[in-house]
């Protein structure tokens, strides 16, 4: 049996990845999170209470930014890999406090990769973000510098790249950075779009929409992204792939009509700026992920999209209290 440390698992990608990973009986699932109020805690104990029900699932709550609390899990379990998807994300909190950004982003994946050196384990997957492609030229390709991060979100995670690259080098361990590109789906975090437009529109509240809605994503269903981190546990020595929809962009205009279409409303609208720490379009060049890592995306976003508004119907009882 396999013995995964998995942060972040309380969270949106961290749980089905986690939910993912204990379908194999060989699977022992170790997750740590610490249930920060960043977004609605409501919706990460949805997630954990699911996880909880599967077998071979520990959890521990805490937080990777104190290293006590690593030594001893590194001392109770012998790992097999560790996957880091703990963060701080959102690019707009992170120009409100920077310091917990880069003490969770950065700071926290060196105290693993410390415990990693130490308790000689092999595997390490590191996730990061297309936000550090801002100002390149599309399709974006892991060949690209990435050194002009215009937001402290996307500079903590090129922090812990680049730190992740450095433990790999010294000490051997089998690093895969996978940059996620617009990750939605059932159970989403509700500070971000897909989230927020489903309740705004059903509920008949305006859509704060920043900018005129032609700003593109490539939107990446969750359960897609999911099955690359796990295939990212591969050996690779040390790589950076990029996770993403990889066909093309869609703007958030075409998103919130077929939003509209399933949920039979029209949206109302709040205008505001287009926010200088935005990107204007994402869109990943996955042709690394497929050959590396034999993986691509199945769910086209209509599909995705569809699902996402089928759990926010089935769960709208409970949901309506969530704060956006």
């Amino acid at each position: 049996m396999k013995t995964i440390l998995l942060t972040g698992s309380a969270g949106f990608i961290g749980s089905k990845t986690a939910e993912l990973l204990l379908k194999s009986k060989n699977n022992h699932v170790v997750g740590l999170d610490n249930i920060n109020d960043y977004y609605d805690v409501k919706i990460k104990n949805y997630r954990l209470n699911r996880l909880k029900k599967i077998k071979n699932f520990s959890f521990h709550k805490g937080d990777l930014e104190n290293r006590s609390t690593l030594t001893r899990l590194f001392s109770k379990y012998k790992f097999d890999a560790v996957v880091n998807l703990a963060a701080r994300a959102g690019v707009g909190y992170s120009m409100i406090n920077p310091y917990v950004y880069f003490t969770t982003n950065a700071e926290g994946t060196l105290n693993l990769l410390e415990k990693c050196k130490e308790h000689k384990v092999k595997k390490f997957v590191l996730a990061s973000t297309s936000s550090l492609y801002a100002g390149q030229k599309m399709p974006f390709t892991e060949k690209l510098a990435v050194n002009t991060p215009i937001s402290t979100y996307a500079a903590s995670k090129k922090a812990a790249e680049v730190t992740a690259y450095t433990y790999s080098y010294l000490f051997g361990i089998d690093v895969t950075i996978v940059r996620y590109f617009t990750v939605y789906g059932p159970a989403g975090r509700p500070d971000m779009s897909m989230f927020r437009f489903i309740k705004w529109i059903d509920e008949g509240k305006p859509i704060q929409l920043f900018g005129d809605g032609s700003q593109s994503r490539d939107f990446t269903y969750v359960d897609d992204i999911a099955k690359g981190t796990i295939k990212a546990m591969r050996k690779v020595g040390f790589e950076v792939i990029n996770l993403g929809g990889g066909n093309r962009p869609y703007k958030l205009s075409y998103v919130i009509k077929v939003i509209e279409d399933l949920l039979g409303k029209k949206a109302k609208y709040k205008r505001h700026p287009f926010p200088k720490t935005d990107i204007k379009e994402t869109w990943a060049d996955i042709s690394k992920a497929k050959k590396i890592l034999k993986w691509e995306p199945k769910v086209e976003l209509e599909d995705g999209i569809r699902k996402s508004v089928e759990w926010y119907l089935e769960n709208r009882s409970w949901l309506k209290n969530i704060k956006l």
